[in-house]
């Protein structure tokens, strides 16, 4: 197992790595809308879902890939019903064929955000069909 690791990525708030690799694939721990620079959550539901985005986007480069190299994706929700606004920011991000996808509401995420999303990529994902 290798740690991969972004400066233009907020540095993890726990005990983990911002992504791991493994027997081919990247496994990225969930991003929330946390700005890299100033360690600060980003105000507003589609502001934190765009930060959250681009924070595994700079994940993704740092191990060489990109984001049509994602296979699957989990999207957390502090309230369900914020599923389509979050998804129109989701869907600027990738392009099909999309990855697979799992959406969930969960009661709390770290340090009050609205949205989290991890992901887990290998090289030539979208390629071969992934």
């Amino acid at each position: 197992m290798t740690e991969v690791r972004s400066d233009d990525a907020p540095e993890p708030v726990g005990a983990y790595s911002q992504a791991v690799e493994s027997g081919g694939f990247l496994f990225i721990s969930g991003q929330i809308g946390l700005d890299p620079v100033s360690g600060e959550l980003v105000e507003g539901l589609g502001e934190q879902a765009e930060r959250a985005l681009s924070n595994l986007r700079a994940v993704l480069s740092a191990a060489g890939l990109s984001m049509t190299d994602v296979v699957k994706s989990t999207v957390y929700l502090k309230d369900m019903s914020d599923f389509g606004k979050v998804n129109e920011v989701y869907a600027r991000f990738f392009q099909p064929p999309y990855p697979a996808r799992a959406a969930v509401e969960v009661p709390g995420l770290p340090k009050g955000a609205l949205v989290e999303i991890e992901a887990v990529a290998r090289e030539g994902g979208e390629a071969d069909g992934g």
